[in-house]
């Protein structure tokens, strides 16, 4: 299984106890329907691993305590800290076809409805009041707000986002850098 046949679940904080388990946040809408998971990805390297689920508890919310086959004690979980978790994207609920999943954004084509084509969406920030697209524009970083009153439709056989940004939006980006006087 490859990575852009899955989505991010969530990531490994830290172990828990003697016994090898994890505690892993789940950053999703609804961690409840992941509670019985038989098996879960780890992405090690650039590689994501199978591993076998052999108990899961919730722990909190968006929390689960985690044992896996093969992981038997404190020191082995321990190295699993801080990995990203993946499951296979037919996992996912089903949507409209007017919605979408942030990370189908990725690797689409910008368009705006007033200024064209812009660039690709390369990565997706997940803050916690607002998620924003990244694009690379006229050579800068530029952070569009994943809002429905901003990327208006997704096209995913054309791989095509279109938008309607703000004025003003990239003229932040694109203005010249103004040095700092002490």
């Amino acid at each position: 299984m490859t990575a852009n046949q899955c989505f991010k679940l969530g990531h490994i904080e830290r172990a828990l106890g003697f016994d090898g388990s994890v505690l892993a946040f789940f950053d999703v809408d609804d961690a409840a329907r992941y509670a019985r998971l038989d098996g879960i990805f780890l992405e090690m390297g650039s590689q994501l691993v199978p591993f076998s689920v052999s108990s899961m508890q919730p722990h909190g919310k968006n929390k689960f305590a985690i044992r896996f086959d093969g992981i038997a004690d404190e020191e082995s979980a321990r190295n699993l800290r801080g990995m990203k978790l993946f499951l296979p994207e037919q996992l996912l609920p089903a949507l409209r076809k007017d919605q979408y999943y942030f990370h189908e954004l990725v690797d689409c084509r910008v368009e705006d409805e007033i200024l064209g084509p812009l660039g690709v969406i390369n990565g997706i920030v997940d803050l916690p009041h607002q998620t924003l697209a990244t694009m690379e524009f006229q050579g800068k970083e530029v952070l569009i707000p994943v809002h429905q009153d901003i990327v208006k439709t997704l096209d995913r056989e054309k791989k095509k986002v279109s938008t309607r940004l703000p004025d003003g939006l990239l003229d932040i980006y694109l203005k010249p850098e103004e040095s700092v006087q002490s």
